[in-house]
C-alpha cells in the first residue's frame, strides 16, 4: 500500500535544495575574501610603511669635480705606409734574408736576385764606353789638325765641317755608353733588395729558387709600418666645428684607443689631421690620430673604440647619471630636503663623462639627489636613506643591549647579596 505525500511538502523540497546550494556558495566566497584580507601576502609583509619610516631610496650628494668633454667614435688601426716589395729586375731568386713577422729597419737586406747577368751587362757597357772614348779622342785630334789646314786654305771648308760633326757624333755615343753603364749598375743594385722603410714584414710570397719578374702581382713580401701608427675614425658632421675650433686655436687634442669591449686602454696619441670633406652618404667626416706604438699594442686593421678629448671643465657640479630624470618638467632630479622629504628640481645638463653628469644650473654642491628608487616618488614624499636608518637602528640596538646587560648585572648583584654564590 503506497502512502502519498502532501503536495505542500513536495513544493517546499523543490525550492529548499537550490537555496541551500546558494547559501553554501555565499559562505565559501565570504570565507575566501576574509582569508585574503586577514592574511597579508609576503610582499605586503615585507613592504615598508611609507607613513612610518618613508620610502627607502639611495641618494648621493652633488660635488664639484673636473669633467672631460670628449667624443666617442669607432676607428680602424691604419698603418702610415704599407709597401709591397716587388722585384725591379727579373731573375732567379737566390736568397731571402728575413724571417716572417720580423721587424726590419730601413735599408736592411731582404732578398737577393742572381746578380751575374747584370754584372756581365755592366762589364759589356764599360768596354763599349772605352772603345767609343778612343774613337772620340781620335776624332778630336783630326778636328784640331783640320782647323790648321783650313786656316792655311789647304783643305776645303766642307771637310772641316764634316770632321766637326763626327766629333759631336762620337760625343753622343760616349754619353749613350755612359748611360748604359749607369743602367747596368742600377740593375745590379736592384738585384740586391733592401727594405724601403722600417716596419714588420709579413708572410713571404715566393720561395728561393723561383724566377721572379717585375710583373709579379704579389711581389716578394709586404712591409707594414707599425711605429708610429695611425687610427682612422669618423665623427658626425655636427661635431666638426668643435674639433676645427680647437685645432685652429693650436690645441693638441688627445686621442685614446680602447679595445673592442671599450674596457681596456690600448694606447694614447694625438689628433693628426681631419679630412677635407664630409661623406654625404653617412654625414660623417674622417679623422686620423697618430700613436707611438712602441709596445706594439695596436695592430694594423684592428677595430678599436676611440675617445677624442675636446676640452676639460674645472670645478663643475657633478652628480651620478642615474639621478637625472626626464619628464614633463624636462630634465629634473629629486632633491632630498633636511626633513627627509623630496622636491622636484629642474636642472640644465652639461657634458657627461662615463656615469657622471655635469649640471650647469639647478643644483649646488652639497645638494643630495636621489639616485635609485625615484620611480616611486612624488613631490613632497617622505623618504628614508639606508645609511641614516641603519645608524639609528644600530644606536637603538646598542642602547637596548646596554640596558639588558645592566639589568643582568643588577640581578647578579642582588643574588650575591642574598648569600648565593656568584656566577663564575
Amino acid at each position: 500500500m503506497r502512502v502519498e505525500r502532501p503536495s505542500w511538502l513536495a513544493k517546499r523540497r523543490k525550492w529548499l535544495i537550490p537555496a541551500l546550494i546558494i547559501d553554501a556558495a555565499i559562505i565559501v566566497v565570504i570565507a575566501v575574501v576574509w582569508v585574503l584580507h586577514a592574511t597579508p601576502s609576503q610582499a605586503q609583509a615585507k613592504a615598508p610603511r611609507a607613513g612610518a619610516g618613508g620610502m627607502p631610496v639611495v641618494a648621493a650628494p652633488a660635488a664639484k669635480s673636473d669633467i672631460e668633454v670628449s667624443l666617442d667614435a669607432l676607428g680602424t688601426v691604419t698603418p702610415l705606409a704599407t709597401v709591397t716589395i716587388k722585384p725591379q729586375v727579373s731573375g732567379q731568386l737566390m736568397q731571402l734574408a728575413f724571417q716572417e713577422g720580423q721587424l726590419v729597419q730601413k735599408n736592411d737586406f731582404l732578398a737577393q736576385i742572381d746578380p751575374r747577368p747584370f754584372q756581365a751587362a755592366l762589364m759589356q757597357a764599360e768596354g763599349q764606353l772605352a772603345r767609343d772614348q778612343a774613337q772620340l779622342e781620335e776624332a778630336r785630334i783630326d778636328l784640331k789638325r783640320y782647323e790648321t789646314l783650313v786656316a792655311q786654305d789647304s783643305i776645303a771648308q766642307q771637310q772641316y765641317d764634316a770632321q766637326k760633326a763626327t766629333v759631336h757624333q762620337d760625343e753622343g755615343i760616349v754619353k749613350t755608353d755612359q748611360a748604359a753603364i749607369d743602367t747596368a749598375k742600377l740593375n745590379l743594385a736592384y738585384s740586391h733588395i733592401v727594405a724601403p722603410l722600417s716596419g714588420r714584414v709579413g708572410l713571404r710570397q715566393v720561395d728561393p729558387g723561383n724566377y721572379v719578374q717585375t710583373s709579379d702581382p704579389n711581389g716578394v713580401v709586404v712591409i707594414t709600418q707599425i711605429d708610429p701608427i695611425s687610427v682612422i675614425f669618423t665623427l658626425p658632421e655636427d661635431n666638426v666645428q668643435k674639433v676645427l675650433q680647437r685645432m685652429q686655436s693650436g690645441a693638441i687634442l688627445q686621442v685614446t684607443a680602447f679595445d673592442r669591449s671599450g674596457a681596456t686602454r690600448l694606447a694614447t696619441g694625438k689628433l693628426l689631421t681631419i679630412d677635407n670633406q664630409i661623406d654625404p652618404t653617412t654625414g660623417t667626416v674622417k679623422l686620423r690620430a697618430l700613436f707611438d706604438n712602441k709596445e706594439l699594442s695596436l695592430f694594423p686593421n684592428q677595430f678599436v673604440n676611440v675617445r677624442l678629448l675636446i676640452d676639460q671643465l674645472h670645478d663643475a657640479t657633478v652628480v651620478p647619471s642615474s639621478a637625472i630624470l626626464r619628464g614633463a618638467p624636462g630634465t629634473y632630479v629629486y632633491v632630498v630636503n633636511a626633513d627627509k622629504t623630496v622636491a622636484v628640481r629642474p636642472v640644465t645638463l652639461g657634458p657627461a663623462q662615463g656615469d657622471r653628469q655635469s649640471v650647469t644650473a639647478g643644483l649646488e654642491p652639497g645638494d643630495v639627489v636621489v639616485t635609485d628608487g625615484s620611480d616611486r616618488l612624488r613631490e613632497g614624499a617622505k623618504v628614508s636613506l639606508p645609511g641614516s636608518d641603519e645608524a639609528a637602528a644600530g644606536a637603538a640596538a646598542g642602547a637596548a643591549g646596554g640596558k639588558e646587560h645592566g639589568d643582568g648585572k643588577e640581578k647578579k648583584k642582588h643574588k650575591h647579596k642574598d648569600g648565593e654564590a656568584p656566577a663564575p
